[in-house]
């Protein structure tokens, strides 16, 4: 049986581009704050993506201040700059890595979707990821479940990881059809939390992004 110090804390990470930040971030968060009985869930806007070289993305202060603004009024949200302030391209490995060293008492669960998970193993440095946090993974209700098992099981023997479902119904937007509706209507659609919202209006952001 493991014993956690009384100062242990159960923090979830929620990382993303977040350009920008909408409802459905804040209720995945929610989901895992409340099934898993976390004590706080850290919104953590990556900095430069690898997997995003070369696109347009929001410049990572901005996404960072959306953010911020969005989680505010939830005493268990917390946004963390730990990424953006980091150069280069952003890797989970290294921001787990960090984390631990950082906060080696408490206990992290790293939040990610089931298409992420499918592969995962090819992220860079795996091993640290899982060693560093449990994985708790939310399934869209299009995926195959029985093939999500697998997987499970699979990295499970693989690399000794504790990955764990989420009961999550999956909000119907993205981040990108946000940005498409805000270029087609200079509208900026309800599901953007309205302090985030405040920002994009205050800063004109999207208008100008092609469908």
């Amino acid at each position: 049986m493991e014993i956690q110090s009384e100062n242990a804390r159960k923090i979830g990470i929620l990382g993303g581009t977040f350009d920008p930040i909408h409802v459905g971030h804040l209720k995945l968060g929610e989901a895992a704050y409340r099934q898993f009985g976390l004590d706080e869930v850290w919104f953590m806007p990556t900095g430069t993506s690898y997997c995003k070289a070369g696109s347009q993305v929001t410049p990572r202060e901005i996404r960072g201040q959306m953010v911020e603004a969005a989680v505010s009024r939830y005493s268990y949200f917390k946004y963390s700059d730990l990424e953006i302030r980091r150069e280069g391209a952003t890797y989970t490995a290294d921001t787990m890595e960090e984390l631990r060293r950082l906060w080696p008492e408490d206990e992290f669960y790293y939040i990610v979707g089931a298409d992420s998970l499918d592969y995962m193993e090819k992220w860079k440095r795996p091993e640290i990821i899982f060693a560093c946090a449990q994985i708790l993974v939310a399934a869209r209700d299009t995926v195959d479940r029985d093939r999500l098992r697998d997987k499970i099981r699979s990295l499970r023997r693989q690399f000794r990881a504790k990955i764990w479902l989420l009961d999550f119904t999956e909000v119907p937007i993205s981040s990108r059809e946000i940005r498409s509706t805000i270029a087609r209507t200079g509208h900026v659609p309800h599901l953007v939390p309205g302090r985030a919202a405040m920002i994009v209006r205050k800063l004109g952001l999207y208008r100008d992004e092609e469908s």
